[in-house]
């Protein structure tokens, strides 16, 4: 495939190629596939044998499991320059989630066996896997605990706001995040129902704290967010 720079400019900002040299970054993107998604298809399913491993390069993705009631848990949202399935390259597991895209998508991939070989071959490739998983680990460390120790509406609060690091964008209103989120994938998120996300963000609407539309949310004051996040 032809790796535009626009391309390789988001790939380069991926974990997984940090420390690389350009050389090894090369040899890299050498090996990979280019590949596109369209809205609602999945780039893998919970449960299938992992296969590939990708970077996002445009549109973004819904990552969620389903437990043993059948109920979906939305794990987090990725987008350009996130990779999916970096344990196809460091394990013989099935994929733990499922990997959604909620827009149009386009990526670059490649295959186990041949990413295992690179990090065979490039140290800093396997270690910069291996960091990921870890942070990837420390993120659901976190979310277990504020499952745990926190109130629904901090939860809510302290979802909101890493959404706004991950995808915020400024309007006119305050910092929109800038994907599809209902209320409904809100409450999967926090780890509560509909009734009590809708009753949230109703009282901080009333409030002036956020603006609301039936799949977005704009903070308008995220700062009284944060006071309620961490119980200030």
């Amino acid at each position: 495939m032809v790796i535009t720079p626009q391309i390789q400019e988001t790939v380069q900002d991926c974990a997984l190629l940090s420390g690389l040299t350009l050389a090894e970054r090369t040899e890299v993107l050498q090996h990979c596939r280019f590949c596109q998604i369209s809205t609602g298809e999945y780039f893998f399913h919970q449960g299938e044998d992992a296969q590939k491993l990708y970077i996002i390069t445009a549109g973004r993705v819904k990552l969620a499991q389903v437990n043993e009631n059948g109920d979906q848990i939305i794990i987090s949202y990725f987008g350009p320059g996130n990779g999916l399935g970096i344990i196809v390259a460091l394990s013989e597991m099935a994929y733990p989630l499922s990997a959604e895209a909620i827009e149009p998508c386009q990526a670059v991939a490649w295959d186990r066996q041949t990413m295992k070989a690179l990090m065979l071959h490039i140290p800093q490739l396997a270690l910069n896997g291996l960091e990921m998983i870890a942070g990837r680990f420390v993120q659901l460390q976190e979310r277990f605990s504020d499952l745990a120790t926190k109130q629904v509406e901090q939860r809510v609060a302290r979802t909101l706001l890493r959404l706004v690091r991950q995808f915020g964008r400024r309007d006119v209103e305050g910092i929109l995040i800038d994907i599809p989120l209902s209320r409904q994938s809100l409450a999967e998120m926090t780890g509560t129902n509909l009734y009590n996300v809708s009753r949230i963000l109703s009282k901080w609407e009333k409030a002036g704290y956020v603006v609301c539309q039936r799949e977005s949310v704009t903070l308008c004051r995220a700062h009284e967010l944060v006071v309620i996040g961490e119980g200030l």
